[in-house]
């Protein structure tokens, strides 16, 4: 069984790794349009179906920003969202035991993403290929929430034997 120092220190670099790619997914939503301008004249070296879907993204974000950009905000607000959902794994950061709850939390909103992708992107029309890597975040975001909850419960055992001391 690792020691107790080892597990806390496995257990806050799964959180930082989770909440680094949470944070970096969540600001990338701000210059989306940009990014999408990039993909869109950068990567025709992608498969014809994935690169004319980006081509059509970037035309849309591009038209709703010019008649109606108010409606961005929106990818304003998940960004944000992304930060905000970040900042509550600060508690299973310092005392993970404790805020365990935390940690299903995530692992919980990761499973989520399934249904969310499947369901309304069909209802969005979003193609089925792009929904799979929509998917695909919550299947990787779920592994190191997954770690971290193993470690976490290894961490209890030790925490209640040290304790009868």
């Amino acid at each position: 069984m690792r020691s107790e120092e080892q597990l806390r220190r496995r257990i806050k670099f799964w959180i930082v790794l989770f909440v680094v790619g949470l944070i970096l997914s969540g600001v990338t939503a701000f210059p989306i349009e940009t990014q999408l301008s990039i993909a869109a004249n950068y990567m025709s070296w992608l498969p014809t179906f994935i690169h004319e879907w980006i081509v059509d993204v970037h035309k849309g974000v591009k038209e709703i920003n010019s008649s109606y950009p108010f409606l961005s905000y929106g990818t304003d607000w998940l960004a944000f969202a992304h930060i905000v959902i970040a900042v509550a794994f600060i508690g299973p950061y310092r005392d993970p035991t404790k805020n365990i709850w935390v940690i299903q939390f995530g692992m919980i909103a990761c499973i989520m993403v399934i249904p969310l992708a499947l369901i309304a992107g069909h209802i969005r029309e979003i193609p089925f290929y792009w929904r799979m890597i929509d998917c695909s975040f919550g299947i990787v975001g779920i592994i190191p929430l997954y770690i971290c909850y193993k470690n976490i419960k290894k961490l209890e055992i030790i925490e209640s034997y040290n304790s009868r001391d």
